[in-house]
């Protein structure tokens, strides 16, 4: 059956609400519309994603996550990211629940759904606990079944915590893993470089596991940032 083209979807007679899609203020490029044909077949189960800023990398794993998401009642949407930016302090050290302490952290999701659906789809299925964040060192004893996760800034996770993560999954569920090898806030080796090396084989992808890759050409943010990305490609510390 073919899937239903942007506007209103029905989530289910249930909740009596759709998804409303924004129109975009731009149309996808044959990369991006390659990378949304990948992420919503049902055969990939986990897909590794790099690229630099600004290449939509987040951006297009959260839109196709809301596609599936509309289409199947059952479906819940998870951001992860870490709180290596705060490391020096940690979250025990900022005030509030642990909700309120990875709030700032949450932000590039509420900016990216506001900028897919309208503000009162994103409050509606946060309400309905269909969309939630959580930091990656709360992962370990988690189950996830009928999940749409997104683990964003993974360049910031270390092997074990991705270990960790891509040993949650369970039945129905698709993990999508964003990370960009240039920005790395954490003092040690990066684990996301070594699980793209292990799984970016054959019998990976015969098992539901791919990776795509976006590269400065498909910077979409702004023309002065591929510049940016351009310099600091070429950057060789002294």
């Amino acid at each position: 059956m073919a899937r239903k083209e942007l506007s209103n979807i029905e989530l289910t007679p249930h909740f009596h609400h759709s998804i409303k899609f924004k129109e975009r203020k731009f149309k996808f490029t044959p990369k991006q519309k390659k990378f949304l044909s990948t992420l919503l077949n049902p055969t990939v189960k986990v897909f590794f994603v790099s690229g630099p800023a600004g290449s939509s990398k987040t951006y297009m794993s959260l839109y196709g996550c809301l596609r599936l998401l509309a289409e199947d009642p059952r479906k819940e949407l998870l951001y992860v990211r870490s709180i290596a930016e705060s490391a020096d302090k940690g979250l025990g050290s900022l005030p509030g629940d642990i909700t309120d302490k990875f709030d700032p952290f949450s932000m590039p999701l509420y900016d990216k759904l506001g900028e897919i659906v309208f503000e009162g789809d994103t409050a509606f299925l946060k309400q309905q606990g269909r969309v939630s964040a959580i930091p990656i060192n709360f992962l370990r004893g988690a189950d996830w079944n009928n999940k749409l996760i997104v683990a964003d800034e993974a360049q910031n996770f270390t092997f074990k915590e991705l270990t960790t993560l891509i040993t949650r999954i369970g039945e129905g569920s698709k993990l999508i893993i964003c990370g960009d090898f240039m920005q790395s806030d954490i003092n040690g080796k990066t684990g996301f470089g070594e699980m793209l090396d292990l799984f970016g084989c054959e019998d990976s992808a015969e098992n539901g596991i791919h990776s795509f890759r976006f590269t400065r050409s498909d910077i979409v943010r702004s023309k002065i940032l591929k510049f940016i990305i351009s310099k600091l490609e070429t950057y060789k510390p002294v």
